[in-house]
């Protein structure tokens, strides 16, 4: 059974080496399938092992970066990358309204 412990948030980032190296045994990616309800063939266990493995192992690789001082982000992409164009597509809109665009009732 894989057991999992939550840390504060304070020990998860930028300590380097506080957890040890992640890998999965084919008889633990079996009852992750089970859990999980996806039929894996035995056949499929180590190939399926070695693909999560490689995953694992990147999540090592990401843990291990020190991460001190780099403020947490809620989106991958937190800068306004674009200008407002919301002007300029409401120039060309058929009906707009207050700043909305007018659509035709559909429902009634």
């Amino acid at each position: 059974m894989i057991r999992f412990r939550l840390l504060p948030a304070s020990l998860s980032r930028g300590i380097c080496g506080t957890f040890p190296p992640m890998s999965l045994r084919p008889d633990q990616v079996r009852r992750i399938a089970t859990l999980a309800r996806i039929e894996l063939k035995a056949d499929e266990e180590q190939g399926v092992a070695e693909r999560l493995n490689r995953v694992l192992s990147l999540i090592d690789q990401i843990q291990k970066q020190d991460t001190a001082g780099i403020e947490p982000m809620a989106h991958p992409l937190d800068q306004v990358t674009e200008q407002d164009s919301r002007a300029e597509f409401q120039k060309i809109a058929p009906a707009v309204e207050g700043g909305l665009y007018l659509v035709p009732k559909v429902i009634e």
